[in-house]
């Protein structure tokens, strides 16, 4: 059902936990399913610096919530904000249609996170 590189993030998955003093912080959920991601970021000149997660929910909504955290470590926010849900499936290699909810909730999670850093500092 799951390629490798799903499997790879599922079973060990990048950047999890959170930041204490994370300056963004962005969550989402899905009724249906019950996935629940938390996105907290640590933002520097518009750089983000750290990012991690934490996810329940199933193999797919772990695996795109450490795909996403790789994907945007060390870009600027505009470049973070252009990342999509089919990106961060693509990025995995793909994953089943039933699954393709859980790359909408790790993008969205991330925007959220930037809305909020972006809240935050008044821009």
């Amino acid at each position: 059902m799951y390629n490798e590189k799903v499997m790879d993030h599922f079973s060990n998955p990048r950047n999890v936990g959170e930041i204490k003093d994370a300056n963004g912080i962005g969550e989402v959920g899905n009724s249906k399913c019950g996935d629940i991601m938390r996105i907290y970021l640590q933002v520097e000149d518009d750089i983000i610096k750290d990012v991690k997660f934490k996810t329940f929910g199933c193999g797919a909504a772990i695996a795109t919530s450490s795909m996403v955290t790789e994907m945007v470590k060390g870009k600027r926010l505009d470049e973070a904000l252009e990342i999509s849900n089919q990106a961060v499936a693509e990025a995995l290699g793909g994953l089943p249609p039933a699954k393709m909810h859980c790359s909408n909730l790790a993008a969205d999670a991330l925007h959220e996170a930037i809305k909020d850093y972006i809240a935050k500092k008044g821009k």
